[in-house]
């Protein structure tokens, strides 16, 4: 494949890109601390949120949906947003997809029915997914390459402080209200950022027209889901949510209200280009750009791989109709391939992941995606079983202890990109992790009372940290500006992808090894033949089988990161430090 295949055609010059200013990328960076709060936030209110929509707590499997549609939307489409943000800009990508995370959180807010919610929760994650490559771009605009890894490493900091915020915003708002006031701020933040960026993003000044008759479209359907009892129980008011014809909901005149100021918003942006809100005119050329069948087939292909993985019930299987998805997704990314390799126009710029540094860095966010998931999920768990049995809460607290050392180590190792190759620093914080993953294998009951144990936490979070930085300022460095969306966006489907599919793998590694503790153990009778009702020793046995089965998460969490370290030694070539100088 020629290096000329990637290059824009000949009629349409590569655009000239401004340098951002420094408010819009606060303001974006902003956007990712919101939506990153906003994954944990959902976690926290999931019960709530079920009863809201209809579900019942013996129910909990229909839960799958709700988390599994905000990954799949957050990671299937990714491609697609990067390659837009290196298409038509990095602040109209930003824009679009807090728009999108809005109105995914108004549909979630007034969802009464499990499908709204789930669809809500699939557009919050198709917004939030594509903010993380557009604000990587825009830093990467900004600096230069030996100047970049230290707003590399707020960026990354900002966003891992919303594992940390996100729970104590969510129990905030929970102890005044109930869980739908989440996605109603959510809504505001949403509208707020997008004017905010609008603003400072140096965008074309939107028609007024269309921007008015946009505002009355959002405004009637959101007074239309939401239904405020303040205006549906109105005498007056009430009459908006009455259909004029009986028994034909559609003709509600709020919602004539929305459909026909959607028609002139259309129409208005059709027919007065310049300016406009919705960008019509442009879809035709912009299809062609992006490559609806190479976009197609990547969503496939990750969208398949990300619900075999997230719909996995891990007590039981690795993945979930493996034998349909997991061919499904290897078909399309086979199709994907090739289809690439001869589009003029590919979605994802497979030339540009040659250099070593490049595939490199993909490989070791995998790797860190493997480990990280398991202390979210391990850690937690080992606290619920050992020093705070039943207590969430504190459970929630001892992760606490790894999650804030997290966004210290990212900034820290965005310094020190400046002065040590990154390879080095990833190579390193990677090590770290590991040494702190072996020393919680030999943890006990007890472990987590004693101050070593916040040690061991804070030097697996600080080690995770030192990592985010490098590996994003060495993918930047060795792929060039008109595909830094794309490279971004392929950076978090790594560290997803690598999240999930670590988490299947090693729960079922470690639940084999639990049932193989429980066998050799024998029943009660036979531990404690003359009280087995009453049996101490079968309880002990079952709480170290039970510790076996955390630990082995642990190991294969240190072999994670273990392997992330040497890959980030070796193959994390190409980054700037100081200047021309490189590792």
């Amino acid at each position: 494949m020629s290096r000329s295949a990637h290059r824009p055609p000949a009629d349409r010059p590569p655009a000239v890109r401004e340098v951002p200013g420094l408010a819009a990328i606060a303001l974006a960076t902003l956007a990712v601390l919101v939506t990153a709060a906003d994954t944990y936030v959902v976690v926290l209110a999931l019960p709530d949120i079920l009863a809201g929509v209809g579900v019942g707590l013996d129910e909990l499997q229909k839960a799958t949906p709700i988390v599994g549609g905000f990954l799949l939307g957050y990671t299937a489409t990714l491609p697609l947003l990067g390659r837009l943000a290196d298409l038509r800009g990095r602040t109209p990508v930003l824009i679009g997809c807090l728009l999108l995370f809005a109105l995914g959180s108004l549909l979630t807010a007034a969802a009464e029915s499990l499908g709204l919610a789930v669809a809500g929760r699939g557009l919050q994650g198709i917004g939030a997914g594509g903010l993380v490559p557009a604000t990587l771009a825009l830093v990467a605009d900004r600096w230069p390459p030996e100047r970049r890894s230290l707003p590399l490493g707020v960026v990354g900091a900002v966003q891992e402080a919303g594992a940390v915020l996100g729970p104590l915003a969510g129990a905030a708002v929970l102890a005044l209200a109930d869980w739908r006031a989440i996605f109603w701020l959510n809504l505001l933040l949403g509208l707020g950022l997008a004017a905010g960026v609008v603003v400072t993003g140096r965008v074309r000044r939107p028609d007024p027209v269309g921007l008015v008759l946009a505002v009355a479209a959002a405004a009637a359907l959101g007074l239309l889901l939401a239904e405020p009892a303040a205006l549906a129980e109105d005498i007056t008011f009430g009459l908006l949510y009455v259909p004029l014809v009986a028994g034909q909901a559609w003709t509600a005149p709020l919602l004539l209200a929305t459909v026909l100021a959607a028609v002139a918003l259309v129409a208005c942006s059709l027919l007065r280009p310049a300016g406009a809100v919705l960008p019509l005119r442009g879809l035709g050329r912009l299809a062609r750009e992006v490559d609806v069948v190479g976009s197609a087939l990547v969503v496939l292909s990750l969208g398949a791989l990300v619900w075999a993985f997230a719909a996995a019930d891990t007590s039981r299987e690795v993945v979930a109709h493996g034998w349909v998805l997991l061919p499904l997704a290897g078909v399309a990314a086979v199709l994907f391939v090739l289809h690439e390799r001869r589009t003029p126009n590919p979605v994802l710029p497979l030339a540009a992941l040659r250099p070593v540094g490049a595939w490199g860095a993909l490989l070791v966010n995998l790797l860190v995606g493997a480990a990280l998931v398991a202390a979210l999920v391990d850690v937690p768990l080992f606290a619920r079983a050992t020093t705070t049995p039943g207590d969430q809460l504190g459970a929630a607290l001892v992760l606490l202890r790894l999650l804030v050392a997290v966004p210290v180590g990212a900034v820290a190792g965005g310094w020190l990109c400046r002065v040590v190759a990154p390879r080095v620093v990833a190579g390193a914080g990677m090590a770290l992790t590991a040494v702190a993953f072996v020393a919680m294998t030999g943890w006990d009951e007890r472990s987590l009372d004693g101050a070593w144990s916040t040690v061991v936490l804070l030097a697996a979070g600080l080690g995770f940290g030192l990592a985010i930085a490098p590996v994003n300022a060495v993918l930047l460095a060795v792929t060039r500006a008109e595909v830094h969306g794309s490279a971004g966006a392929l950076a978090v489907v790594a560290r997803t992808v690598g999240m999930l599919a670590g988490l299947s793998l090693l729960t079922a590694v470690a639940l084999r090894r639990f049932t193989a503790e429980i066998a050799a153990i024998g029943t009660p009778m036979e531990v404690c033949p003359t009280s087995p009702a009453d049996c101490p020793a079968y309880d002990a046995a079952t709480e170290t089988a039970l510790l076996t089965q955390l630990h082995t998460v642990f190991a294969g969490a240190a072999i994670a990161a273990g392997l992330a370290a040497v890959a980030a030694l070796v193959l994390l070539r190409g980054g700037t430090v100081r200047g021309s100088a490189r590792s």
